[in-house]
């Protein structure tokens, strides 16, 4: 009679046995660009902000889903020529360019956990906390800062770890770099010099091209329970 009760009433099991199919949640932090106008990790740094939803697979494995807007600045510190395909020897004219924009960026992760992520059961050598690794594809839209928006694939590529505070509730920290397929994050105001291509030699995929970086702390909580079977 217990077991088929347990069939028919799941809720009554432990919160830490049961298993989620997704979690939704927030995450806040910094963002960096690297590019012609910076080269220095975490200079000129600005503020970035999102959403999440996480499609939990099993305790190892995620594909994480996000949407999140962070803000990229930076300066060439006057050595950008002007012209650099006039043939002057000097290369042109050196001007000082800054730029200022805002990314939205949209993609998916895959995750993979260094141990299975969870509380329960000790069997199941579930783990509170663990370090995992993640890379996807995205896109960016660059945006605002007197110049006309531009569009690319994003490839994000990262580390992290997670806690499990709760049963259903999770805390985490994210490091990830987003690879690019544009040389216009950094573009500046229409009709001045463009951050683009600034010494006359020409990109093609991510050769040559501007990435960014997202450093946040997230918060999720777990929503849907797996199915559970009775077993006799």
């Amino acid at each position: 009679m217990s077991l088929l009760l347990l069939c028919f009433f799941p809720a009554e099991l432990k919160s830490e046995e049961l298993e989620y199919k997704m979690d939704l949640g927030a995450a806040l932090g910094t963002c960096f660009y690297m590019g012609d106008a910076n080269s220095t990790p975490y200079a000129n740094m600005g503020f970035m902000g999102g959403i999440t939803a996480r499609r939990i697979l099993n305790p190892r494995m995620a594909v994480k889903m996000n949407i999140a807007m962070g803000h990229l600045s930076g300066s060439n510190d006057g050595f950008i020529p002007l012209d650099p395909l006039n043939g002057a020897i000097e290369g042109g004219v050196p001007v000082k360019v800054d730029f200022s924009r805002n990314v939205l960026d949209i993609g998916a992760q895959f995750e993979l956990n260094f141990w299975g992520f969870g509380m329960g059961a000790g069997y199941k050598e579930l783990k509170r906390i663990t370090p995992y690794i993640l890379a996807g594809v995205g896109m960016t839209v660059a945006m605002g800062g007197g110049a006309s928006a531009s569009g690319a694939l994003c490839l994000p590529v990262g580390v992290g770890v997670k806690y499990k505070l709760k049963p259903r509730l999770n805390i985490g920290f994210e490091w990830t770099m987003r690879f690019t397929t544009s040389d216009r994050l950094d573009a500046s105001p229409e009709g001045t010099t463009q951050l683009t291509h600034p010494y006359g030699i020409q990109g093609s995929g991510f050769k040559n091209k501007d990435s960014y970086n997202f450093t946040m702390v997230y918060l999720t909580y777990e929503i849907f329970p797996k199915l559970r079977k009775c077993n006799n």
